[in-house]
């Protein structure tokens, strides 16, 4: 089994472009990272010549590469024209993972604005399912991450925000080719808690864990230990579970998150060691 420091990676998302982000990686031995593709459209409409460049490359240095869809996507839309452009980004997504090797794509459950919740729930769930169908056929694995609650008096709220829409979603969705993205800070803030997602949802369908710390209050993407999630705890209850997937960073600037590795890794052995 590798070490825990040898499974954590760093979420790039659209702070470096492809090339230079798997320069990076490399360069830092960095194992596992995330990429967000809308900054480089290019690569979602079938550009093959760079996606097969940085696939041997890659794989040269033995990286695994994941992509992250963009949480503003709205995935629960309904309006004509914009529901068939939803449903083609998806699957740029998935044809885009097939062509770099990624070895899954990070996908949200859209948002709704007050009275249209369950209406925008039912399309996020039929796009959804019908982006996993796809994703059988193409080989791709999908991830739906568990997004982060926002302010009652908000107007926007986001979906799979917190138990029970998480449930609604993966209740009806079981495509061998959709898991989950458990993001340990949205599960943190109020009235949310860690413990209960790992109880409450399947560990099994789980791909992927995302790391940032927290207060609990509101959406932060802090540094461990500047919030109050307990790290220790955390890694130990997943790692009882069974869990042996990575561990992806998604706070402060690459350097954070470089040295976030060590730090992480050390909260961790100290929480399984007890």
């Amino acid at each position: 089994m590798p070490k825990l420091f040898d499974r954590i990676g760093i979420d790039i998302n659209q702070k470096l472009p492809l090339e230079q982000a798997i320069e990076w990686a490399v360069k830092h031995k960095v194992p596992f990272i995330d990429l967000c593709l809308d900054q480089t459209p290019e690569l979602l409409k079938g550009e093959k010549k760079r996606a097969r460049s940085a696939r041997r490359k890659l794989e040269k240095a033995d990286v695994r590469l994941g992509l992250h869809t963009l949480s503003g996507v709205n995935v629960a839309e309904t309006s004509p024209f914009v529901s068939k452009a939803a449903d083609e980004y998806l699957a740029a997504y998935i044809q885009a993972a097939r062509d770099l090797g990624a070895g899954w794509i990070v996908v949200h459950g859209g948002y709704h604005f007050g009275g249209d919740k369950r209406a925008r729930m039912d399309a996020a769930v039929a796009r959804i399912g019908k982006a996993a169908k796809l994703a059988e056929k193409k080989k791709a694995k999908l991830l739906l991450e568990n997004l982060n609650p926002e302010p009652e008096q908000a107007e926007v709220h986001y979906l799979a925000n917190d138990i029970e829409e998480c449930k609604y979603y993966f209740d009806r969705l079981d495509s061998p080719a959709l898991g989950w993205s458990f993001t340990v800070n949205h599960a943190h803030i109020r009235p949310n808690r860690i413990d209960e997602f790992m109880t409450r949802l399947d560990l099994k369908r789980c791909g992927e864990v995302r790391l940032a710390d927290c207060r609990g209050t509101h959406e932060e993407h802090l540094r461990p230990g500047e919030g109050t999630i307990d790290f220790p705890a955390m890694f130990a209850a997943i790692e009882k579970s069974g869990y042996r997937g990575h561990y992806m960073q998604a706070f402060g600037s690459l350097d954070d998150m470089l040295t976030g590795r060590a730090t992480l890794a050390a909260l961790a052995e100290k929480g399984t060691k007890k």
